[in-house]
């Protein structure tokens, strides 16, 4: 299993939020750049990068930061925040992004989702995030009348065969992940599942390896690796089932 090391971008810095709240902000660096780099000589083999300006204003705000993480480490980048046009997808695809996540346009324009697909294949994933089960989107500003596994189900019909699944009310808090939403989800879905949210321990991370059987193929850490609750190396043991 996957672990993949999140940089959550807000006005050029690597951030991260508790439940999405800009309220609610600690800023870990002035140098993202600087942090995905260090990620990579510390094993990752992928980066979960957030554009928060972008998902917040509805198209991309950090392109340039972006572009200097991709182009500053070799392993592959996975971008989401703000996606919400084929130019957006074309653009951070063009500069080098591995896969793009979409997220509140799988809710208000799907036939954009299928496109992408179309042309794009697995380089497009979908982000759903749930609130008591309900998505979210628009920066989890909004919450849709739309079940996950509803909105899963739709985008697997449209050619999606990847998601990433997050729990609003665990991201940020290290409260551990919601395992059982996530096995629900991947039982239920078939899909290729990318686990986040609420990561603190390296126990999370054995018991979300535990659902590998079922389609969760990564776990996304952020808060728990930048507060210092585990460190990469442990995590990557531990995903491995090894010791750190």
């Amino acid at each position: 299993m996957l672990v993949i090391p999140a940089i959550d971008l807000r006005e050029g810095r690597c951030v991260r939020l508790v439940e999405g709240r800009l309220d609610a902000e600690t800023v870990y660096s002035d140098d993202p750049v600087a942090m995905a780099a260090a990620w990579q000589a510390q094993g990752a083999r992928w980066l979960h990068v957030v554009d928060l300006d972008g998902a917040f204003a509805g198209k991309p705000k950090n392109l340039e930061v972006i572009r200097e993480i991709i182009c500053s480490v070799q392993i592959p980048v996975q971008v989401g925040g703000g996606i919400r046009e084929m130019g957006a997808i074309e653009e951070l695809l063009a500069l080098g992004a591995g896969r793009v996540i979409l997220g509140t346009v799988a809710i208000y324009r799907p036939e954009l989702v299928q496109e992408a697909c179309r042309r794009f294949g697995e380089r497009v994933l979908v982000g759903i995030d749930a609130r008591d089960g309900k998505v979210a989107i628009e920066g989890w500003g909004v919450t849709a009348q739309k079940d996950a596994l509803e909105l899963a189900l739709e985008m697997k019909k449209i050619g999606v065969s990847r998601i990433v699944f997050t729990d609003i009310w665990r991201d940020g808090k290290l409260v551990g992940p919601n395992l059982q939403a996530i096995a629900d989800l991947a039982r239920a879905s078939g899909l290729k599942i990318i686990a986040s949210g609420g990561v603190s321990t390296l126990e999370d991370i054995v018991a979300v390896k535990g659902l590998a059987p079922l389609g969760v193929e990564a776990v996304i850490v952020g808060k728990a690796l930048y507060a210092g609750t585990v460190t990469l190396a442990q995590a990557l043991a531990a995903a491995a089932g090894q010791e750190a």
